[in-house]
């Protein structure tokens, strides 16, 4: 029979990390006991002022649809909140809400490319950039940022990668996988190229904003230099920061012509955000923020934790990563051991092996674009990081001493 499915589809991957999420349920319900580092969800509750808002609208019937673009309440929070945060002031009709902010990137990509326009990703990357470039009919160019640049893109690479089709600069700062934070300096170097292709737009992912450790905080491109506002895309949510993953609630943030389009996507799409997600999303921005320090805090000490555990375990080296909530751990010790189903060859094989025989997991380099490596989300108690760790150390000791 033939397919229905089109060719572009076809090339398009699951996300490894719901994938990964598939694996450890199912593992779980067979009875396993699965240490699990494989999602970005931090374990905390949504704050109850939050979580009341929600229930409040509920309550009060605002239960109907909004505008496409978001209700004009939450998009005053937003611009307020960028406002205090990257010092730029954003209109009513240059804000617009989605479910995620995955939802606005890819709304974004499809919004804006033209088959064959490309798109500059830099490895490690976010597993769904390079696919949401594909499902926009664009071409991912990916380069390199390796780890002895912090996992960080440089200015020479870019001018590099940039061509007469090049359309999008996707730049996510705090990182997802590597916890890498560019420095207003390192962003300086970045956007003076920028400057000189005008053709060239600037996706600027910064969901991760206010998870930065090193006493380097979080800095924005338009921050860096405003002269790029007219050609940047900010994007942002309420996932991480308040812990709100499942209410379902990214912005987006630049000129009123793309905002315009991006809600028309959408409003074909999920024609607008739950009312009952803004209405606590809303009260997010507003109220109390002594959530999310605290929040910062937590993190900061199981960061701490899960490298030094990690750099004690033989055939791992892990760096310290400036934000978000994952770390980058280098397994190229590990390639070549023979473990119980075989040798190990790739980082994968790696993911494998720390799944089967120590019940751990992670979501191996390769899925994000730069091997030997494996990332572990600290998004979760310190008892599972202790418990994961004391696992691996186990299983990896036997591993190095067969």
């Amino acid at each position: 029979m033939n397919s229905i499915v089109n060719a572009r589809l076809k090339q398009i991957k699951p996300s490894p990390s719901m994938a990964a999420k598939i694996v450890v349920d199912e593992l779980r319900r067979q009875g396993r006991e699965i240490a699990d580092y494989t999602l970005g969800e931090p374990d905390m509750p949504t704050p109850a002022h939050i979580a009341r808002a929600g229930q409040e609208a509920i309550a009060g019937g605002d239960i109907r649809y909004t505008s496409p673009n978001g209700t004009v309440g939450l998009r005053k929070a937003i611009a307020n909140s960028l406002e205090q945060t990257i010092g730029v002031r954003y209109g009513m009709d240059q804000i617009t809400v989605g479910a995620g902010a995955k939802q606005i990137i890819a709304a974004a990509l499809t919004a804006s490319l033209e088959p064959g326009d490309e798109v500059i990703v830099c490895a490690p990357y976010w597993v769904s950039y390079p696919d949401m470039v594909l499902l926009g009919e664009g071409k991912p160019v990916v380069v390199t940022g390796p780890e002895s640049q912090g996992f960080k893109l440089d200015a020479a690479t870019l001018e590099a990668a940039i061509t007469p089709r090049t359309r999008w600069l996707i730049l996510n700062s705090p990182s997802n996988p590597s916890g890498a934070v560019y420095s207003a300096t390192e962003l300086r170097a970045l956007t003076d190229v920028l400057l000189r292709h005008p053709h060239v737009w600037i996706l600027s992912d910064e969901i991760y904003a206010p998870f930065t450790y090193s006493g380097q905080a979080h800095a924005s491109p338009v921050q860096v230099e405003p002269k790029l506002v007219e050609r940047t895309l900010v994007v942002n949510g309420m996932s991480k920061s308040y812990a709100m993953t499942g209410w379902r609630v990214g912005y987006g943030a630049g000129p009123a012509d793309l905002i315009k389009a991006m809600s028309t996507v959408m409003s074909q799409s999920t024609s607008c955000p739950s009312a009952i997600s803004q209405a606590a999303a809303q009260a997010a921005l507003e109220g109390d923020q002594s959530s999310v320090t605290e929040m910062v805090e937590i993190f900061k000490k199981r960061r701490d934790l899960i490298v030094s555990r990690l750099n004690a375990i033989p055939g791992i080296s892990c760096a310290m990563p400036d934000g978000a909530f994952y770390v980058y751990a280098n397994v190229q010790g590990l390639i070549g051991k023979k473990g119980p189903d075989g040798e190990l060859k790739t980082d994968l094989d790696v993911s494998l092996f720390f799944l089967r025989e120590a019940g751990v997991a992670v979501i191996d380099g390769g899925s994000y674009g730069l091997s030997p490596y494996v990332r572990f989300s600290f998004a979760t108690s310190t008892e599972v990081i202790e418990q994961g760790m004391d696992r691996l150390t186990v299983a990896v000791s036997a591993l190095m001493a067969g």
